[in-house]
């Protein structure tokens, strides 16, 4: 890990059952999330911010004006978008390295 991925993951690190170790499998580990929506909005950016190393979202639908009072990956400025492309995004600008 560099330093950089030691900072952002300080926290999980400090914890006995996680260690370096643990977070290097996190950042290994790869996750599928299936809807981008009320549930698996919030999934994806918090896989994102805990360091999961990949990430699949599959979801057919766009985001709708009425998606955003609960799904968190969307923004206002992404309605009409696909929601796998909005949690994408989400997702890129919370943790890059994912």
């Amino acid at each position: 890990m560099n330093d950089t991925q030691l900072l952002r993951y300080s926290r999980h690190i400090l914890l006995d059952e996680i260690g370096i170790d643990g977070q290097q499998r996190i950042s290994g580990a790869h996750a599928l999330v299936i809807g981008a929506g009320g549930l698996g909005s919030p999934v994806a950016v918090d896989l994102g911010s805990a360091g999961v190393g990949h990430i699949t979202l599959v979801d057919g639908d766009v985001v709708d004006l009425a998606n955003l009072q609960r799904q968190i990956a969307h923004t206002t400025d992404r309605v009409g978008f696909c929601k796998v492309s909005s949690a994408a995004a989400a997702v890129a600008a919370i943790n890059g390295e994912v």
